[in-house]
């Protein structure tokens, strides 16, 4: 859950069980940067630089989406940015969230026991 209003974009002509898969992939990326580190997020930081390469994950279908179409990469990035935000959305738990360098940053909001 969000903690501010932000809108969230619906991502189109990709099917709703790769779209879901997608979520389902990315859900775990966020549960687990929440469990190993204390601080801001963006889609760069779960699914760039070391793991920049999507061939073997369900975000390749976004890749092929936009494969011939410009920039396929920063294009199939915009597409993964808009689920991780629905993503955040829907999870239970509470995010804050700013935009920052031009991209969408989130921090889990731990509950005091």
């Amino acid at each position: 859950m969000l903690q501010s209003d932000v809108v969230i974009r619906e991502v189109r002509n990709i099917s709703e069980t790769k779209k879901r898969s997608i979520e389902d992939f990315l859900q775990g990326a966020v549960y687990s940067w929440c469990k190993n580190n204390n601080g801001w997020f963006a889609l760069r930081d779960l699914m760039g630089g070391d793991n920049y390469y999507w061939e073997e994950t369900p975000l390749i279908a976004l890749y092929e989406k936009h494969k011939g179409k410009g920039n396929a990469v920063e294009l199939a990035g915009k597409d993964a940015g808009w689920i991780l935000k629905k993503v955040i959305e829907k999870d239970k738990r509470v995010f804050e969230t700013k935009k920052e360098e031009m991209t969408r940053k989130y921090r889990w909001i731990k509950k005091e026991n």
